[in-house]
């Protein structure tokens, strides 16, 4: 067992990656508890999100926004240098020739602050992902 030091919960693996601290209730308090410099850039992307989704839930769940209809769900998580936003699925080849510059993990795209959003390419996966029958 690992304890975190800041805020002593347990967890199985050393250095777990985990939110510390009370969990935000909604979206405006999760936006409210990063950086000042950053909540622009979050704001941004969260309002791309309900433009694009066709009517999702905007909830927290696991202490980060989460937009979710039906089965299918897109979430993000401010990072230190980025925000991490997942679309719960592989980025799709389409969207990855015009994401170069960014960083792609498997069904996350890392978007840094210091980047312009590619709004195009996020509003299309987000499209993709909620009109899918």
């Amino acid at each position: 067992m690992w304890v975190c030091p800041k805020c002593k919960r347990e967890f199985k693996r050393t250095n777990q990656g985990h939110y510390c601290g009370k969990a935000p209730e909604n979206v405006d308090e999760y936006i409210i508890s990063q950086p000042p410099e950053t909540h622009d850039y979050i704001t941004a992307l969260r309002n791309l999100i309900l433009r694009c989704s066709d009517g999702a839930e905007e909830k927290i769940s696991w202490s980060m926004p989460v937009y979710k209809k039906a089965d299918r769900s897109v979430s993000f998580a401010a990072c230190k240098n980025h925000i991490s936003l997942y679309i719960g699925s592989p980025v799709p080849e389409s969207a990855k020739e015009r994401l170069s510059g960014f960083t792609i993990k498997k069904n996350a795209l890392c978007l840094p602050y210091g980047k312009t959003l590619p709004e195009e390419v996020i509003e299309d996966m987000i499209k993709e992902i909620f009109e899918k029958k």
